[in-house]
């Protein structure tokens, strides 16, 4: 469906279950959680846990933010946020990994999972962008 509004261009009323990086995103949030449950290091690290958690809920939280926006255009700058947050997110798990709070392993498998999740908000940006 592509409807033009006042304030924009709808291309589909989208179901935020349905979409495959949101459902990404929360696996990614809980497997942030349960790394920091798992980690004291990281759990007697204030702020790095802090920022870990909130960049983590972010990613997810900004896709579905959506759900009371009207538009493509405000779809994709929400988007635009979750991408901002998975950029966080990696750069917070590879300052773990150099001071030792986790290991490569751990770190390459999760910022793996942020390049899918950012290869799938690039290709939501690019479908709603050429509308």
């Amino acid at each position: 469906m592509i409807k033009n509004t006042l304030f924009g261009t709808i291309t589909k009323m989208w179901n935020v279950e349905d979409l495959k990086v949101w459902d990404g995103s929360i696996k990614l949030a809980k497997n942030i959680y349960f790394l920091i449950k798992d980690n004291p290091n990281i759990q007697r690290d204030f702020w790095l846990k802090e920022q870990l958690q909130k960049s983590a809920i972010s990613v997810a939280s900004n896709i579905a933010e959506w759900c009371n926006r009207w538009t493509d255009k405000e779809f994709i700058r929400f988007l635009y946020i979750a991408r901002w947050s998975c950029s966080e997110l990696k750069t917070q798990l590879i300052i773990s990994k150099e001071i030792a709070y986790i290991e490569k392993t751990i770190c390459d498998k999760l910022c793996a999972d942020i390049d899918n999740i950012n290869k799938m908000i690039n290709g939501l940006i690019q479908k709603l962008s050429k509308h």
